[in-house]
């Protein structure tokens, strides 16, 4: 890959290498290794069906480096994990993919299992096994579990023109596959209630391979606590997530595939302790009740989703073509505490949300010779959102008072929105040292409204000398902000009720287009591997996302002017057993003028944003995060892993003389754990220990623009956990 690539693995992978595909891809390493070896033939196999099934397994692997190459990172900035670093991570695989995610570079932890690369709200893209994953309007919820994962690269800086729409971070993942008929039975559980029963089954028959995962999870903590407490109030969740994928070989140079996921999940949402409705509240009466103590809310919220993806795979040697048609259904359900909300707010909503996106993407690379590569591709979707909520809300007088019982108002809307993208590019090997990779794409959309631009990109990476990589690139980026979030509810049916928004003007959200240089180098000099990487960007019309009402749905609007820069240095060694990683950013986002949806803000603060730049409430000037892992593979204690892990953070924006103006104070979280694998049994046991100093700290303080409620980092936790082969 021709990148500033840092995987946290094994070095060898670590290296950047000047071809688009390597012999040490995690997926080709996985699916030519077989738990037995084919030409070893056990009592009644014979020898043709031993070498038809490597046969299968080549062609697979084969197939596999073919679907790498149609979009290799070619200068960007990419960081990998592999499923053996997830599995020594504290907490394995039965943690949530957004914790995995915050061990890499530049990833800045949120409350909500949200989490922000460089410093950008969401405006992430999730591909698997090369197919784009549409967005959902799931606020708590984690769709994919990381069961599912072999490896997966988090893609950023100056992308290349096949990357588009979603450009803070390609979340690219690549999923486990089947050939050795075997899975595993867990179950997992500790603190907080935490229970976590799994299934894992992948196998093979003839030419077609399947893998299908399972698990239920229970936990008493299911949003972060909304105080320092160790105990919460009404915090419980159960989730269901199942996951499946199948391919086909058709023959040598055909393979299709698919893969389909669902999750269902519950929330209560967490409530504060001991506040009164008739001390704290706007005053309100309902049937003559005015108090109400926020213990005994009973707010929940209920989200679901499904997805599905199916692909065919061409190779013919010189030209390589995957065409995929996919579709992703999402659906959100806020249920309010009606008396206890009308007394605290002053109003309480019940709503619906749901989003269907489908369409279809072809991506393809040709071989034109030795020093180009040709790719291309085309992107279409559909995507149609609705919402359907029901509010209660008392009607006031020009000074706000109450002036009668509940009322009751009804908005149901739907909007349809088509995106439609096309790009080419061409890798340009000038000597063999240097490669250049320019093109561009175009993208239009039309929904709320019709937007288009077209993007150049060109990137170019040098390597002067063995295992040193230095690489520049810019990119236009132009991002739609996310159809499915866009408020729907009509803000003049609310006048002259307690529900009345701050005003009533505001435009709808625009897309962002970004001017995004980036520059770093990466050096391994034997076992050690280490990088710089600095980016500059400069956004109009940024797009953020911020929570106003009491279901917990992000809303998005613009800054009219936006900036962002950074700096990443990383660092990782490996060698045998032992692994190490260690990385450090740091950044600046700032925004001026809010220009849409501005009928959600405060008059007061309008004006002060429209005078001058403020922070981003999700801007993080320091974030770090560090592990190290060592797996006992001789004598007495062969099977043992130790390990450890730790996310640092200087803290996320809080309101101070400005809207954003202060941040909260600086946290360290350290997790270890422990595991010992019986082969003879095939047993592994697992200890984890979550923020090992039961350090207390605030994610967020329920202060800035968006920012729906205080959230807390988790308490120190103990986990066990066991699991069986089957």
């Amino acid at each position: 890959m021709l990148a500033s690539t840092l995987i946290i693995t094994a070095p060898i992978a670590a290296q950047t290498v000047p071809a688009p595909v390597t012999a040490q891809s995690p997926a080709m390493v996985d699916r030519a290794a077989p738990a037995t070896d084919p030409d070893q033939a056990t009592p009644g196999t014979t020898a043709p069906t031993a070498a038809a099934a490597k046969d299968i397994v080549v062609t697979g692997a084969r197939l596999d480096a073919a679907r790498a190459a149609i979009q290799p990172s070619l200068g960007a900035t990419s960081y990998g994990i592999t499923n053996a670093t997830i599995q020594a991570l504290p907490g394995g695989d039965n943690q949530n993919f957004n914790q995995i995610v915050l061990q890499l570079p530049g990833v800045v932890q949120d409350g909500g299992g949200q989490f922000h690369v460089r410093n950008d709200h969401n405006n992430l893209q999730y591909r698997i096994n090369g197919t784009i994953l549409p967005e959902g309007v799931a606020v708590f919820g984690q769709t994919l579990s990381p069961r599912l994962i072999q490896s997966f690269n988090l893609l950023t800086g100056a992308l290349p023109a096949q990357y588009g729409l979603r450009t803070a971070g390609i979340l690219d993942i690549t999923t486990k596959t089947g050939f050795t008929n075997n899975g595993n039975v867990s179950i997992y559980g500790g603190s907080n209630g935490t229970i976590e029963p799994s299934l894992t089954y992948g196998g093979s028959t003839g030419s077609t391979n399947y893998f299908v995962s399972g698990d239920y999870r229970h936990d008493d903590v299911g949003i972060e606590r909304v105080d320092g407490r160790r105990d919460a109030i009404h915090d419980k969740t159960d989730q269901y997530q199942g996951f499946a994928y199948v391919d086909h070989i058709l023959n040598d140079a055909n393979r299709v595939s698919f893969v389909g996921g669902y999750a269902n999940q519950y929330f209560q949402i967490p409530n504060p302790r001991g506040l009164h409705a008739a001390l704290v509240g706007p005053g309100y009466a309902v049937n003559g009740r005015r108090d109400f103590l926020s213990d005994d809310l009973d707010e929940r919220q209920l989200e679901r989703t499904g997805f599905g993806q199916l692909a065919l795979l061409h190779d013919a040697g010189n030209l390589t073509v995957q065409t995929s048609l996919f579709a992703r259904y999402s659906a959100l359900t806020y249920r309010p505490d009606m008396v206890g909300e009308l007394l605290f707010n002053g109003q309480a909503q019940r709503a619906f949300k749901q989003d269907f996106t489908a369409g279809g993407q072809v991506d393809a690379v040709y071989r034109l010779g030795d020093a180009h590569t040709l790719r291309g591709g085309v992107l279409v979707t559909r995507d149609r959102g609705a919402s359907d909520t029901t509010s209660y809300v008392f009607p006031v007088d020009a000074t706000g008072a109450q002036t009668g019982g509940p009322l009751t108002i009804a908005d149901r809307s739907g909007k349809t929105e088509w995106t439609e993208s096309v790009y080419a590019q061409d890798e340009w090997k000038l000597t063999p040292s240097v490669t250049i990779n320019y093109g561009a794409r175009f993208d239009h959309y039309c929904g709320y409204r019709c937007e288009q631009q077209l993007s150049p990109r060109i990137n170019g990476v040098w390597q002067p000398a063995k295992g040193l990589a230095i690489h520049a690139g810019y990119a236009r980026y132009f991002s739609p902000a996310p159809f499915e979030n866009v408020a729907l509810t009509t803000v003049a049916r609310f006048v002259g009720t307690s529900a009345a928004a701050p005003g009533t003007q505001g435009a709808v959200p625009y897309a962002e287009r970004q001017d995004y240089v980036d520059v770093g180098f990466q050096q391994v000099l034997g076992r050690v591997t280490f990088g710089v990487d600095g980016y500059h960007r400069r956004s109009t019309n940024l797009v953020d996302e911020g929570q106003f009402g009491a279901p917990i749905i992000l809303t998005p609007f613009n800054y009219a002017k936006g900036r962002i820069d950074g700096v990443e240095a990383n660092a990782s060694y490996a060698h045998g057993p032992f692994l190490a990683y260690a990385n450090l950013a740091y950044s600046k986002a700032q925004g001026r003028n809010i220009v849409s949806s501005n009928f959600n803000f405060d008059p007061a603060d309008l004006a002060a944003i429209s005078r001058q730049f403020i922070y981003l409430d999700h801007d993080q000037t320091y974030t770090g995060s560090g592990g190290l892992s060592y797996k006992v593979d001789q004598g007495m204690l062969s099977g043992v892993q130790l390990g450890g892990d730790l996310i640092y953070g200087s803290g996320l924006r809080r309101d101070g003389d400005v809207p954003n103006g202060g941040k909260l104070p600086p946290y360290v979280q350290l997790n270890l754990s422990t595991s010992y694998r019986i082969p003879s049994a095939g047993l592994q046991l697992r200890f984890d220990v979550i923020n090992v100093a039961d350090h207390v700290y605030q994610i967020r303080d329920g202060s800035g623009i968006g920012v729906g409620a205080p959230q807390y980092g988790p308490r120190r936790g103990l986990f066990v956990g066991i699991s069986k082969d089957i």
